[in-house]
């Protein structure tokens, strides 16, 4: 497949693998702020493959895992009310909240429905007039386009019954956040590619100058993270900051524009928490005050709720890059995918996961497995 195949091929792996040997002199951490990046580097088995020098760490690129619990627990008591028809994405459905999950709210007999788009969640509400049908909102940039243009048909429709329970979390201020902590230990970062194709990455370009570091646009497949690495290690070994954009078949500086001003339209930047590492100044969607009526929150006043994550999880320091999943005490024992204690855990991509389906649990490996797999 065009794009793809050429994209994982182990002998042109190797060769960049052999490439960033030859330009590393010191160590260095990088971090990739995308779970389905994380998830290529560790079933593809590059983390195996760099060299002593490279750490990776892994940041909070993935939406199911930075989604707070206290909006699991609004999702839970909305999908309980009987006139609701609860709308989510599949990985949401296992997300943990302080008790329960969406999946068993469905199986106490809430109508908990999975949809494919947050469109199909406005036809229900267009075929239901006498129920009111929720979307559960949860993404970065990437989804946030289609989730407000179910909002915008929505309202060109007249609907009185749809609104949207929002999740929306944003990626630079969260990579300023991890930049300016002081435990921090990023010196570059791989920027997610499909994030950059909505939002471009000139966005990108006041951190790398602020902070002095390279941030690469990187795309998803084997070859697109190992290019990534070496342009990101070049940058470092020549004292270089700056961004530079290796997915450049899918991605321009200044983005989708026609999706950039329908977000405008639809949202507003507000602050918002992040599971596990806490509030984060405008890093989040709000809906503007003029589509208030389609907010679920307030709709349902399950504002004021709050929760508290397991004692036992740490999900907020994996997300930050501060540990890795197998040194949390509970990984692959009390925390299983069948029996999660966090979200990284259970979402498809989730950091915890990727480590538990992938065998990077044990203290040694000595498998590994072709790149093309």
């Amino acid at each position: 497949m065009r794009f793809v195949d050429e994209y994982r091929q182990e002998a042109d792996a190797r060769k960049f693998v052999e490439a960033i040997r030859g330009v590393i002199r010191r160590p260095w951490h990088l971090m990739e702020i995308c779970g389905g990046q994380t998830h290529t580097l560790i079933k593809s088995g590059i983390d195996r493959l760099l060299p002593d020098e490279i750490t990776l760490v892994h940041g909070p690129g993935c939406p199911v895992c930075v989604t707070p619990i206290e909006q699991i627990e609004r999702a839970i008591v909305i999908a309980r009310r009987p006139e609701v028809i609860f709308t989510s994405f599949g990985d949401m459905l296992r997300v943990p909240g302080a008790t329960s999950d969406l999946l068993s709210v469905k199986s106490e007999g809430g109508d908990v429905r999975i949809v494919y788009s947050p469109l199909d969640a406005v036809r229900l509400a267009e075929q239901n007039p006498d129920r009111q049908v929720v979307f559960f909102a949860v993404g970065f940039e990437t989804t946030a386009p289609a989730n407000a243009m179910a909002v915008w048909a929505a309202q060109e429709k007249g609907l009185e019954n749809f609104s949207v329970l929002s999740s929306h979390v944003l990626v630079p201020p969260a990579m300023e956040a991890i930049l300016s902590s002081r435990e921090s230990r990023v010196q570059g970062f791989l920027a997610a590619g499909h994030v950059c194709a909505v939002m471009g990455y000139w966005e990108y370009e006041p951190l790398a100058e602020k902070y002095r570091i390279p941030i690469v646009v990187t795309g998803f497949e084997p070859l697109d993270l190992l290019q990534g690495v070496f342009m990101t290690v070049t940058a470092l070994e020549e004292g270089r900051w700056g961004v530079e954009n290796q997915y450049a078949r899918s991605v321009q500086r200044d983005g989708n524009q026609p999706a950039q001003d329908l977000l405008k339209k639809v949202f507003r930047t507000c602050d918002r928490a992040w599971r596990g590492i806490g509030e984060i100044p405008n890093s989040g969607l709000a809906l503007r005050p003029e589509l208030e009526r389609f907010d679920a929150e307030k709709r349902f006043a399950v504002e004021g709720i709050e929760a508290e994550e397991s004692p036992d999880c740490i999900a907020g320091e994996i997300l930050q890059g501060l540990k890795k999943p197998q040194e949390c005490s509970a990984f692959g024992g009390r925390c299983t995918p069948e029996h999660p204690l966090g979200a990284p855990m259970v979402s498809s991509e989730g950091a915890c996961a990727a480590y538990f389906q992938y065998g990077r649990a044990e203290a040694i490996l000595t498998a590994m497995p072709a790149i093309d797999e």
